[in-house]
């Protein structure tokens, strides 16, 4: 087999592009201030310390983190759900007028930028008395992200052969046993990765916790990382601890469900 050497050098850089920038962070975190400045930007620490680590968690970490959990939690299962019931009903019921309207409004959601209806959903939120509460933050968190995982489940399911759905229906089963005994643990890597794509999205958000959220209560961890700039001023490697804190989940996310992201990102669109 012949290699591809441009390739491979070029991902190589790309992976050495995309490192430093973390290396950067995590050894920031364990400096002081003054040896920041003193010091070579992007040399270790001759005497790693944790103090950064220990004003970010008194500084209220872990309820911003809970937080986050909370949002992410909240609003990735009832989309991820609601997401796979409505693909399966796009799928089976092509013939039906109205299921393709569904779809259309559902592509129709793709081309709707966050930004562009923060105002609606800001006074609906306020009219339903929800302002300044986490589940002001869940509900459009799952509107926004039902769109994009309904076209990547429907494209999954399209490709599970229909004989398949046909010994179900001769062996007895309904519609519903078929979508969750049949459909449902075939479209596993597509459910893992519209989970983990939502997942990372809600919880990077940043948007809807600043115009939806007001107490310090209700903030979360991109919305606190904002707060420890502002506090901490120009002290980088406390604001580098809080950058490294929040990402860690982020990455054990994407570590755990890496095989799982790829097949589902790729094989829904392989016909």
């Amino acid at each position: 087999m012949r290699r591809n050497w441009i390739g491979g050098s070029l991902s190589w850089i790309w992976l050495i592009v995309a490192m430093v920038p973390i290396y950067w962070v995590v050894i920031t975190s364990f400096k002081t201030q003054s040896s920041y400045f003193v010091t070579n930007t992007f040399a270790p620490p001759t005497e790693p310390i944790l103090d950064n680590y220990k004003v970010v968690l008194e500084a209220g970490f872990v309820r911003y983190f809970l937080n986050s959990v909370i949002v992410s939690a909240g609003a990735v299962i009832p989309a991820v759900a609601v997401s796979f019931m409505a693909a399966y009903a796009i799928v089976r019921g092509a013939g039906n007028r109205w299921l393709r309207s569904i779809n259309s409004v559902f592509l129709l959601g793709l081309a709707i930028p966050l930004q562009a209806v923060i105002i609606p959903v800001y006074l609906i939120i306020i009219r339903l008395k929800m302002y300044d509460t986490l589940a002001a933050i869940i509900l459009p968190s799952i509107a926004f992200a039902i769109p994009l995982s309904v076209l990547v489940l429907s494209n999954f399911i399209r490709d599970v052969p229909k004989e398949l759905f046909e010994s179900m229906r001769v062996d007895g089963a309904g519609e519903w046993g078929t979508m969750w005994r049949l459909a449902f643990p075939l479209t596993r890597p597509a459910l893992v990765t519209v989970a983990i794509y939502n997942t990372l999205s809600i919880w990077n958000g940043f948007v809807l916790p600043l115009i939806l959220t007001q107490s310090e209560e209700q903030r979360t961890m991109p919305l606190a990382l904002w707060t420890f700039q502002s506090e901490y001023g120009v002290n980088t490697p406390a604001i580098a601890a809080s950058v490294t804190l929040t990402t860690v989940p982020i990455l054990v996310a994407y570590a755990v469900g890496r095989r799982q992201l790829l097949s589902g990102l790729t094989a829904g669109f392989g016909k």
